[in-house]
């Protein structure tokens, strides 16, 4: 899904909000995680999983045509991890 739909579904079911309004909510709460995660902090949505940062170290890898040493610098990475309820009801009758 993309952001355009998420937000024609959620205007869909609150009629009583523009669909402007909608997306600038979403707008809104995008920009706030991204905005914690930028200074490192951690963003939980209980029930639906948990936003963070990993750093990943500076390492050597390969140039998978040449098969030459690479060197890969140090960087910060997004990372999320589903909530126990998010992981169950996607595992809903998957026995």
């Amino acid at each position: 899904m993309i952001k355009s739909v998420l937000v024609q579904r959620i205007a869909a079911r609150n009629p009583h909000l523009y669909q402007r309004d909608v997306e600038n909510i979403i707008n809104a709460i995008l920009n706030e995680i991204a905005s914690a995660l930028t200074r490192g902090d951690r963003v939980e949505l209980r029930g639906f999983g948990a936003f963070s940062v990993k750093k990943r170290d500076a390492r050597q890898g390969r140039n998978p045509r040449t098969g030459e040493p690479v060197a890969v610098e140090q960087k910060i990475v997004p990372f999320f991890k589903t909530g126990k309820e998010m992981r169950e009801r996607l595992n809903d009758g998957h026995a």
